[in-house]
């Protein structure tokens, strides 16, 4: 599915990269906040829900191999982080939603 898309569905502010040739390989998702316990839970390719916002989550979602991480609850993102995400590719979104709602849309998108 192509970023644009996958942000428009799921009505997601894309802070990186509005490229609409991104081509997101997506095969589950993962929600949770706790670096340590999504470094040993979230899989590759997943879909991170979350509600940090700080580097350390750009430094997990790269050591996993994650596809795109998705901000709950419209927390406010540093420029240093949406900097470095675009600086490593990583698709960044934004949400007013809570993580339980974007998980449900994700679920009736089939993911």
């Amino acid at each position: 599915m192509k970023l644009l898309d996958f942000a428009e569905k799921l009505q997601l502010e894309i802070m990186t990269e509005k490229d609409e040739d991104i081509e997101l390989d997506i095969n589950g998702a993962y929600v949770g906040d706790l670096l340590s316990i999504v470094m040993g839970k979230a899989k590759e390719k997943n879909v991170w829900i979350t509600i940090q916002t700080h580097l350390n989550i750009l430094a997990v979602a790269e050591l996993i191999d994650i596809s795109v991480i998705i901000i709950a609850e419209d927390m406010e993102i540093s420029d240093d982080t949406i900097n470095k995400a675009k600086e490593i590719g990583m698709p960044l979104l934004k949400s007013k939603e809570d993580a339980y709602k974007i998980a449900c849309r994700l679920n009736e998108m089939g993911i």
